[in-house]
């Protein structure tokens, strides 16, 4: 088993917490630490029951369109019709490989955990220091810390030395946290990214060393939680899923009803018993080119999501963010760059505006609008200068780029100092540095003591209350004056409130200053200036977010990050609207759900969230009916990833855990390729519906040209050849280029589709009747005017089936929008379908002339009076349909019912 830990550590002090693990600052003994082994068990995160490759092959089978294929296969096999054998067999088999590969491998989240475990850990065992295997390590282990390594397991610190944390992974808080070994307040309630005593598994190791004591282990460790939640957690079933499931039942009902009524139909009017089953069996298979097609239009959507940087994990995923009426997002990274950045500099009475975000040093230091003419300036000058020397930071351009190696908020200073043209590294060439006076958490200050020509200076830079007390004078551009304390603390509290972490720089020279600095204790100093930064939003998050809003989407900010942050990056992207709410996960916490679900039907922004109470939010949402996505970097974000509609995963800050939990991975980390996403699924979601309506319609005038002619007496309208020749060929060239049909301007400005409306809209419905019935009329039509006018009754099928192909050729326009008539469409911005509109009719015209394929499906070519009427009268389809447009039109585009 795993360790049991005490719920409390970070409220103990560090002998309680020795004393209740049994261990010493010597360690356990070896012998006490195998025993210890056996008794908790390794240091691992267990997967649970795995996956079953079988299960999951079955119930890529688990579907009545399915059913009905395999039924039509056997049929066929059954009357030797290999070619419809070949083509229903190839569907099945695509349909299931696909399924599978996408199943299988999103079922693997588990797995990635296991790389969360230290391969190697320093101990102290037997009072020595020693290397083990982190799958070894034991509550009661004392772990060695150091910049760089991967927290083996939860540690209780001991011993901090200047010890900061990357704990972004488990918690989603966007700085490194500096840790204090120091016990927390026993009564209230902490949360995991405020626990600064603590350090747990799978978080790294900004800078300095540490010395723990191991609290707890495998599925015991923060960690272990989140795998526990993921191993309980399903996957919502897509709104695609849900609609192809019921659409499938009512289809498979219809079809086989279909045929039953034909084949009873034509016995009893006398039709040959053998002759009808073979219709039957031609009637029934009408709907097998849907799945195969449904397939190419979300692999469409899968290429195009991919080029707008979504890489798609799931097909299903590709939909599902066009039907989402919610997106959970996380800020650091996604909303935001991810990197401390300068944006605004107040030193002697002016303020500067730092243009550029990140680590990229293309940017300028403004004042007024114009750049700042920084060496002139005496007071901006030092103020970049202490920031830059007063540094443990370094910078590296390489490839173009510039790495950064240090703490995210030492490593923006730099970068702002180099906007303005000051190097690091010449810096300290020209003033050497001779001293340094770190930042402890008690101190709240960092100090330099360099050589300048033949004397000492002080740089400083800390708290801007701490700073101030330090000094006594203040640089303005006339000199030094005296220092109003009062007027520099009100300008840090201005920039705090805008959501800068607010940094003060002073200066100091002569061997007095510098004794003092060294000592820990400087003072006589002047101030400088303050520098001002955050983790900024993206600029194009901001028109995502604005976009999602037009889209009738939500957009929920949930992070592990203060409130104070995460209110000023909702405010700058419009996120929170005119509330400016924020709730905490402390508060959620003493919720119920019915009180947080009244929340979250006005509040937009949530932090210092926890895993499961990120989980928690989504499962409410989902609950409330809202299509769910949720986007996340961490380990933290998975139980909540694997649980939305759709998870997407950040591709280059996000876990192999996070990854393997979601639908989508976004290879650039950006919120705008959310919604990019959204656009493209939306497509696909339009253009399945395109080619089910294309599929169906067509489809119910063969069947209602059918059951009319056999109650009217005639002679069938077509061979049963005929029937599977129109359904194989035909259509399944036009189908297919319609899954390439490029969006259409207005979906962005609609709501999300009620997610209770099927493949099939109500007013498609009464379209799918209308083209029934004119297809009917007008196929029937011809097939008398034939028969009448003295033609064989070979050649009046043959036009009766040319006439159903031209309709279907002049119907597929009508198909590539719901509501913008045909003759706005550019038949240039399909080209697909141009051309198989093109191959379609001349497939059918080379099977009329070409002697073996005319015998087999009893063809003739046709005379040009027939052409003539035939095209006349299939043309009468897009008549019918632009009249239904325009009569239904203000009708379509109404308000669709959202959850609330």
């Amino acid at each position: 088993m795993s360790a049991t830990v005490h719920p409390q550590w970070h409220t103990l002090s560090s002998a309680e917490v020795l004393t209740a693990l049994g261990t010493s600052g010597r360690g356990l003994s070896r012998q006490e630490a195998a025993a210890r082994l056996v008794r908790y068990g390794p240091n691992i995160i267990r997967r649970g029951g795995g996956v079953n490759p079988w299960a999951i092959l079955f119930h890529q089978f688990a579907s009545p369109l399915i059913y009905i294929l395999l039924v039509a296969l056997g049929v066929t096999l059954a009357i030797e019709h290999w070619v419809d054998s070949i083509v229903i067999g190839a569907v099945v088999v695509l349909n299931a490989v696909i399924g599978f590969t996408q199943e299988f491998r999103a079922e693997n989240a588990m797995q990635a955990l296991l790389a969360l475990v230290s391969p190697r850990a320093r101990v102290v065992r037997d009072g020595r220091d020693d290397e083990v295997d982190g799958k070894s390590l034991v509550p009661g282990d004392i772990v060695l810390l150091q910049s760089g390594a991967l927290v083996p397991a939860d540690l209780r610190l001991l011993v901090c030395t200047r010890l900061n944390v990357d704990e972004s992974p488990l918690t989603g808080e966007s700085l490194s946290v500096t840790k204090s070994p120091e016990p927390l307040d026993v009564s209230r309630s902490i949360p995991l990214g405020d626990r600064k005593n603590m350090a747990f598994m799978g978080t790294t190791v900004a800078s300095g060393r540490g010395v723990g004591v191991v609290v707890a282990t495998g599925g015991g460790t923060q960690v272990g939680s989140i795998a526990r939640d993921l191993r309980r957690t399903t996957r919502a079933e897509t709104p695609l899923q849900a609609r192809m499931a019921q659409f499938g039942r009512l289809t498979g009902i219809a079809v086989l009803g279909a045929s039953a009524a034909v084949f009873a139909l034509g016995i009893a009017l006398g039709e040959p018993l053998s002759h009808m089953f073979l219709v039957a069996v031609a009637v029934s298979a009408i709907p097998e080119g849907l799945p195969v097609a449904m397939t190419i239009v979300l692999a469409v959507g899968v290429h195009r999501m991919a080029k707008r940087n979504a890489i798609v994990r799931r097909l299903a995923a590709v939909e599902t963010l066009g039907s989402c009426t919610v997106i959970v997002s996380d800020k650091t990274g996604t909303l935001t760059e991810n990197q401390m950045t300068v944006q605004e500099i107040f030193a002697g009475g002016r303020r500067y505006v730092v243009t550029g975000a990140g680590r990229s040093l293309e940017g300028n230091v403004l004042v007024d609008g114009a750049p700042a003419r920084v060496e002139a300036d005496m007071p901006l000058y030092l103020t970049l200068q202490a920031g830059a020397l007063t540094n443990e930071a370094s910078l590296r351009v390489e490839d173009g780029g510039v790495l950064a190696h240090g703490d995210p908020t030492e490593s923006a200073l730099l970068v702002a100092a180099a906007k303005a043209g000051l190097s690091h590294d010449d810096l300290l060439l020209r003033y050497p540095r001779l001293a340094e006076v770190p930042f402890e958490p008690e101190r709240q200050f960092s100090a330099s003591v360099h050589m300048d020509g033949g004397r000492e200076r002080v740089m400083v830079k800390g708290a801007p209350e701490r700073v101030l007390e330090m000094c006594g004078t203040w640089m303005t551009p006339e000199g030094p004056r005296p220092l109003d304390r009062d007027a520099m603390a009100t300008e840090a509290m201005r920039m705090a409130e805008q959501g800068f972490r607010v940094l003060a720089m002073a200066y100091g020279e002569g061997a007095d200053a510098a004794a003092l600095a060294r000592a820990g204790a400087p003072e006589g100093l002047m101030f400088l200036g303050l520098q001002g930064m955050m983790d900024p939003p993206r600029q194009e998050a901001a028109r995502a977010v604005a976009a999602c809003k037009r889209a009738g989407i939500r957009v929920l900010m949930v992070t592990g990050d203060h409130a104070a942050t995460a209110a000023v990056i909702a405010r700058r992207l419009d996120i929170d609207g005119a509330s400016g709410d924020v709730r905490t996960g402390a508060e959620l916490e003493a919720m119920s759900d019915d009180g947080l679900a009244a929340v979250l039907r006005r509040v937009s922004v949530y932090a210092r969230v926890s895993p499961v109470q990120k989980l928690r939010i989504v499962d409410l949402l989902r609950r409330q009916g809202h299509i769910v996505a949720v986007t996340g970097d961490g380990v933290n974000d998975a139980p909540a990833l694997r649980s939305a509609h759709i998870g997407a995963a950040m591709g280059l800050s996000g876990t192999d855990v996070a990854k393997e939990a979601s639908d989508i991975v976004l290879t650039d980390d950006n919120f705008a390729t959310v919604y990019a996403a959204v656009e493209e699924g939306r497509t696909s979601f339009a253009n399945i519906r395109k080619v089910t309506f294309l599929l169906v319609s067509v489809g119910v005038g063969e069947l209602i040209t059918i059951l009319t002619g056999l109650a009217l007496g005639l002679p069938l309208p077509y061979l049963p050849v005929q029937i599977l020749w129109l359904n194989l060929v035909t259509n399944g060239i036009q189908d297919i280029a319609l899954a390439f049909e490029p969006g259409e301007p207005e979906q962005g400005s609609k709501p999300p589709r009620d997610s209770n409306e099927g493949i099939l809209s109500g007013f498609l419905g009464e379209r799918l009747l209308l083209v029934g019935a004119v297809l009917t009329a007008g196929t029937l039509g011809i097939f008398v005017w034939e028969l009448t006018h003295g033609a064989t009754l070979a050649y009046a099928q043959v036009a009766a089936l040319t006439t159903m192909v031209v309709f279907q050729n002049f119907h597929v326009g009508n198909c590539r929008s719901e509501e913008v008539s045909v003759f706005r469409k550019s038949i240039f911005s399909n080209r697909f379908l141009l051309l198989g509109v093109l191959g379609a009719l001349a497939v059918h015209l080379g099977a009329m002339y070409f002697s073996p394929i005319r015998f087999l499906l009893g063809l003739e070519p046709l005379s040009l009076d027939s052409w003539v009427r035939l095209v006349v009268v299939a043309s009468s389809v897009l008549v019918a349909v632009e009249v239904h447009k325009i009569a239904r039109r203000p009708r379509a585009r109404g308000e669709r019912p959202r959850p609330s």
